[in-house]
Order: C-alpha cells, then structure tokens, then sequence
C-alpha cells in the first residue's frame, strides 16, 4: 500500500493523492520526488559520477562480479518475487540484471538524485522510478523483496532506514543488503565514496534484528582480493580532478588486470555457489526476512 508522507495513513488508490490530507508529492525532471528538497544535497557527492558510472559499470569486475553474486543468492531465496524495489538504484545497473533474472516481477527503483533515476529509466524503461529520502519510504506491506546496495553505508541513520524497510516489506518478503565491511579497511577509498561506516558481520546482523527480521544467510565477498585490496589501500592518493578520484576509488584499472580481477571473482563466486560463506572480505551480503506472522 502507499503511505502518506504527511499524515502517515496508507491508501491504495491508483494515484498518489492522499485521500484523508489530500497530500500529493511534487514531481522533479519528471519523476515523483518524495523528498525533493534533498535532491541536489550532495554531501560531497558529485552527480557527474553517475554519466562515468553508466560507461565503467557494463564491464569492471567488482560491478559485474557483485551482481553475478546478487543473482545467484536472489534466485536462490526469493526464486519468484512478485514485486521488487531496489533502494538506492543509482544508474540502474543492478535494477536491469534483476529484470532479466526475473522477467515477470515488478520492478519499482529510488535513488535520492533524479540525475541517477534518468539512467535507470533507460536500462529498466518500465519500472516505476521515484525520488525519496530512504528514512522515509512511501509504502506499507508493499513489496516482496527489497534490495540496498551499497546504500546503508552512506546513511547516519542506518537503523531508521531498516526500520522503514521492515514496514515497506510484505510479511514473508526479505531483504538483501551489500555493504562495506571490516572497520580496519577504512581509507581515502571511503573518504572518496562518502562512507558513514564499515560494518562488522555481528553489526550488520544486530542492527537487522532489531529492525524485525530474521537474518537467514549471510557471507563476505570479494574475500579471495583481500590481501590486495588491503596492500592497495595505503598506495591510495588523494586527487582533485574527476580522473584522478575514479582512479583513487578503484574504478580506473587496465584491460588486462580488470580480466585476471575478474576470473578470481569468477571463482570466488563458484565457491560461494558450493556454499561457502567467507569470514572475511571487502564487501558484506546479508539476507533477511519478514516473518509471516509478526504484528506491527
């Protein structure tokens, strides 16, 4: 169901006009914006990022390795989704790999920057596209599966935002979450990317519980690129010009090195296939669910 932003009573009629307030929210570069005064709020965040994101994503092989992994362990807990909405969506690049894993779910995608939301309408044309605030969801017992990734760690108020998701999640529906782990990773990489925090696993899961849900999997990945990824860290140089900050945050890496990068990824994610979970890695993937049977 929808959720009024204003009056918080939810509705369920065809268009976004609250019927109690009669609250409807203002469109922005023509997408619904339930926030639009964060829009363009940037805390740093430069939105030219998402023009080089659309070139970089198709073919580096952190992107294309994490959303092998996000398609395995989608297909594996939520094999028949009905509706599905990935916070955060960015340029759509994982928005479009689950459409074509999942040709008959319904697909809906927010990001808090309309200027990401204009890419995610190209890749994934018929998803219905919006701009919000994710400490403020605009829906109630709406969704099967709800995805964030490599969202959480940009928020402060990380536990609000689960808690919102909660709410917006059917009773039997799930989330999967990816974020940035292991504290004694931090460097400018994360300074650059506009890090609140790295989790720990014991965090993560806490903080998901306390939300509501049942934790039912979890692993790190890119695990096998650890000691390089650590060793890389303190080569890190701090730039000033576009070039230079792609290049300090990994997303800069030559043809031949990007392909050998990749194959460890491939393999890694064979042995996550096989059902192995790694202590220890970069990144994080969480799975959770809604029990069926818990009241508000």
């Amino acid at each position: 169901m929808k959720l009024c932003q204003v009056c918080l009573r939810p509705f369920d009629t065809l268009d976004w006009t609250c019927p109690d307030c009669g609250n409807k929210p203002a469109k922005l570069n023509g997408f619904l914006a339930f926030a639009p005064e964060l829009d363009g709020q940037s805390d740093g965040f430069n939105p030219e990022f998402f023009r080089l994101m659309v070139e970089v994503e198709p073919s580096h092989f952190w992107f294309v390795a994490r959303n092998r992994i996000l398609m395995d362990v989608l297909r594996k807990y939520f094999p028949q989704p009905g509706k599905v909405l990935e916070m955060g969506c960015g340029t759509g690049f994982v928005l479009s790999g689950m459409r074509a894993v999942f040709p008959q779910a319904s697909f809906s995608g927010s990001d808090i920057f309309t200027e990401g939301l204009a890419f995610t309408a190209q890749r994934v044309p018929d998803a219905f596209l919006f701009q919000m605030d994710a400490r403020r969801i605009p829906f109630q017992e709406e969704f099967n599966l709800i995805g964030a990734f490599d969202v959480l760690e940009h928020i402060e108020e990380d536990e609000a935002v689960l808690a919102q998701m909660y709410r917006a999640c059917k009773p039997g529906g799930g989330i999967v979450l990816t974020v940035p782990q292991h504290r004694w990773l931090w460097s400018r990489v994360d300074d650059f990317a506009h890090h609140r925090r790295r989790y720990a696993r014991v965090e993560l899961a806490g903080k998901v519980v306390r939300a509501g849900f049942r934790v039912e999997y979890t692993t790190s990945f890119v695990s096998l690129l650890l000691p390089l990824m650590l060793a890389s860290r303190g080569l890190k140089k701090s730039g000033a010009d576009m070039d230079e900050q792609m290049e300090a945050v990994g997303l800069k890496v030559g043809k031949l090195t990007n392909a050998v990068l990749g194959a460890i990824m491939q393999i890694e994610r064979g042995m996550i296939n096989l059902g192995l979970s790694f202590p220890f890695g970069g990144s994080l993937l969480l799975v959770a669910r809604k029990p069926e049977n818990r009241k508000e």
